[in-house]
C-alpha cells in the first residue's frame, strides 16, 4: 500500500465519464473512446485488489444509455461481451468476484449469458468484488423495490407498517452489498446522473476533470488519498467542534 495512503474506503463506486469526448477530441468515433475507456477499468481494478478495497462498482451502462444511437449501443454490447470474456482469466488471477446490478434481463440474451457465465467463473473468489451496474438506474431500482414490497405486503409476507429504511435496502439491487463510501465522477461533470441515489447519502464526492480513458493509477490514488484526508460525520458534530 501507498505510505500516502490512509482510511481507505472499503466501497469505491466510479461514474466512468468521459470516453466521447475523448474520441471526439482525436477524431476517433465513440466507440474508440469506449475500448480506451476498458483499459482504465482494467487498470483501476487490479489497483483496487492490491489496496485491498472490498468493493468497487461501475456504472458500466445505464437505463438511458439505452437511448444512444443504435450502432453505439450494439457497439457497447459487443464491447461488454468481449471484455467479460477477455477479462475472466485476468480478474481469477487477482482473485477478484464479478456480479451486476441493474435490469439485467433487458441486455442482449448473448450479453447476459456471457455475464452468467463470467459470475460463475469468479464466485470463489475471496478478494475484490467488481460490481458492473448494467441497464441501470437508481429510479428504476427504486421503482422495482417499492413494486417487491407491494407484492410482499399484499400476500401477507410482510406488515405495510414495518417498512422502513432497512427494508427498502433489503430489497434494491444492492442488497448484499455495503453502501459507497466514495463516488468518484470523472470528466468534471457535476452531477450523479441517475446513480446509486439511494445508497450514496453519506458517501464522499470526489471529481475530477480527467476524462475516463486517461484516468489510470495516478488520478486513482490523488482521489483515495484526498478522501483519506476527509473528516466523515454522517450528520454528526465532530470531536474538535464541540466547544
Amino acid at each position: 500500500m501507498s505510505p500516502h495512503l490512509k482510511n481507505l474506503p472499503r466501497h469505491v463506486a466510479i461514474i466512468m465519464d468521459g470516453n466521447g469526448r475523448w474520441a471526439r477530441a482525436r477524431g476517433m468515433p465513440h466507440i474508440e473512446g469506449h475500448r480506451r475507456g476498458a483499459e482504465s477499468v482494467r487498470e483501476i481494478v487490479r489497483v483496487s485488489g492490491e489496496l485491498g478495497i472490498d468493493y468497487l462498482t461501475l456504472y458500466a451502462f445505464s437505463t438511458e444509455n439505452w437511448n444512444r444511437p443504435r450502432a453505439e449501443v450494439s457497439g457497447l454490447m459487443r464491447l461488454l461481451d468481449f471484455f467479460l470474456k477477455q477479462e475472466v482469466a485476468e480478474l481469477n488471477k487477482n482473485n477478484v468476484r464479478l456480479t451486476a446490478i441493474g435490469r439485467l434481463h433487458e441486455l442482449p440474451l448473448r450479453a447476459q449469458r456471457q455475464l452468467e457465465k463470467s459470475i460463475d467463473a469468479l464466485k470463489k473468489n475471496t478478494g475484490l468484488t467488481l460490481v458492473l451496474a448494467l441497464s441501470y438506474g437508481a429510479r428504476a431500482e427504486v421503482v422495482d423495490a417499492v413494486r417487491s414490497i407491494c407484492r410482499e405486503v399484499k400476500s401477507g409476507r410482510l406488515d405495510g407498517s414495518h417498512v422502513d429504511e432497512k427494508v427498502i435496502s433489503q430489497h434494491l439491487y444492492t442488497r448484499s452489498i455495503p453502501d459507497p463510501d466514495l463516488l468518484i465522477r470523472t470528466s468534471g461533470e457535476m452531477r450523479v446522473s441517475n446513480f446509486l441515489l439511494w445508497q450514496i447519502s453519506y458517501a464522499e464526492i470526489y471529481v475530477t476533470e480527467t476524462l475516463w480513458p486517461d484516468f489510470r493509477r495516478a488520478e486513482y490514488l490523488k482521489a483515495l488519498a484526498d478522501y483519506g484526508g476527509r473528516n466523515r460525520r454522517f450528520g454528526r458534530i465532530s470531536p474538535s467542534e464541540v466547544a
